[in-house]
């Protein structure tokens, strides 16, 4: 009998999850019941998958520096990977623009529904928070971005998953073994080859779990949802955002076919592992070591080129969370702002949400936060701001899985087109994790 699929056990997971959290929120402690049963097992998935992906993108960085055999073409995978990533970040938001002019989302919106979706979550501990980190942010230099890529204590950097500074000692590290002779570098170039296969094999490991993981997380995701009526009404402008985002991954599709002269169908099989579990942990970092064992392994793409492109693309590149901001900003404007709504303030909300999502973290919500900056760029009244935010607070969580999944494609998209660009894409060979297991067993 032919063994399922992993991304078709999954998605058999992720259905399941659904299905129970809705079955438990009718039943008298069922809340609870999720909580304090259920959840901890998605919590403990994403926490091993935060746990390798320090090491996995040190490991897989260093050794795929080092095998360039030339500094030259640091530059040029760099310059490529950062171009690419800004010309797809363009695109997205121009996307997301055009959407939210065409459709008019918040035209017409009852005012007795904005008064109590104000009223609801407008004091919500999660729009405050959101204000108070976007005010942090705000406050920083305008070099601070820069000067955070550069680390003062690389344990700590390695402690607490700043992956700009862990790319820039990485790459620091790479670059220092090609100057000092191949011969002196063999030994740690060889053990940094041999932590990136064993942090590979865990990858294998911990997805094993997964159909487990995304049951949990989804479940948990599902009873979070109390207030189905302003769900309904959020419904208009959820749909742009999730088109925007369809319309963006066709894009990739084209771009994959186009340019790698792969099959697109070919290519979301591949990647698909990676998507679905993006979407259940709303995080492209925890999704990084799965992303690039799917890349690596089962699209083709080589270390030196997944391990740079990778990493960088979870930190900097944002093309859901951008188009997201787009729509967002215009739908907020619509609903309670309209005069705000020129061209010049759009074209400010496309330079805005480009450089927010280089900043923008990896971790669930952060599109909000950076949403703050956003609207606060062209001008938003300040005492408005926690409105705006209340009134698209309830569909964030969902609408922040789907943008996750446009985040994560993009990300294995470019790593693809780089690697083709500079001759490193080949057969893939996907590994098991019982390769091995009848020699120790």
């Amino acid at each position: 009998m032919k063994k399922l699929a992993l991304h078709w056990k999954i998605i058999i997971g992720m259905v399941l999850g659904i299905i129970f959290g809705f079955i438990m929120n009718t039943v008298d402690g069922g809340k609870g019941f999720v909580t304090d049963w259920i959840a901890p097992f998605g919590t403990i998935f994403i926490n091993l998958l935060k746990l390798i992906a320090v090491p996995l993108i040190l490991a897989s960085l260093i050794k795929g520096i080092s095998d360039l055999k030339d500094i030259s073409k640091i530059k040029s995978m760099g310059l490529r990977t950062i171009g690419i990533y800004v010309a797809t970040t363009l695109v997205a938001i121009v996307i997301g623009l055009s959407i939210v002019n065409v459709v008019k989302p918040g035209n017409g919106m009852p005012q007795e529904t904005i008064e109590k979706i104000k009223l609801k979550y407008e004091n919500d501990a999660g729009v405050t928070d959101k204000l108070m980190k976007a005010s942090a942010q705000k406050d920083a230099g305008p070099l601070q971005a820069l000067v955070d890529i550069f680390p003062s204590n690389i344990f700590t950097s390695l402690g607490e998953a700043k992956m700009l500074q862990i790319i820039f000692f990485a790459l620091f590290v790479g670059i220092c073994l090609l100057l000092i002779g191949e011969k002196k570098a063999k030994p740690l170039v060889k053990f940094f080859d041999s932590l990136n296969e064993v942090v590979m094999k865990m990858v294998d490991l911990i997805m094993l779990f997964a159909p487990y993981a995304v049951f949990a997380l989804l479940a948990n995701v599902i009873i979070a949802f109390d207030d189905v009526e302003i769900l309904i009404k959020l419904l208009y402008y959820a749909f742009c955002v999730v088109g925007g985002l369809i319309l963006m991954i066709g894009f990739y599709l084209i771009l994959v076919s186009v340019y790698t002269k792969k099959s697109p169908i070919w290519f979301l099989k591949q990647i698909s592992p990676a998507q679905l579990l993006a979407f259940s942990t709303s995080s492209s970092a925890a999704t990084l070591p799965v992303t690039m064992e799917r890349v690596e392994e089962h699209i083709g793409v080589d270390k030196e080129v997944s391990g740079f492109v990778l990493p960088v693309g979870a930190t900097v590149n944002m093309d859901g969370t951008s188009l997201y901001q787009g729509i967002a900003a215009v739908f907020i404007m619509q609903v309670i702002w309209p005069e705000g709504l020129t061209f010049t303030n759009q074209l400010v909300i496309v330079a805005t949400a480009l450089l927010a999502s280089i900043g923008s973290a990896a971790v669930p919500s952060a599109g909000m936060v950076m949403l703050v900056i956003v609207l606060e760029s062209i001008g938003f009244p300040a005492e408005l701001l926690p409105i705006g935010l209340a009134l698209i607070f309830a569909v964030d969580r969902p609408l922040d899985m789907c943008r996750t999944v446009v985040n994560v494609t993009g990300d294995a998209t470019v790593s693809m087109i780089v690697a083709k660009s500079l001759n490193k894409l080949h057969d893939p060979k996907p590994k098991e994790w019982d390769d091995h297991y009848d020699e120790v067993k």
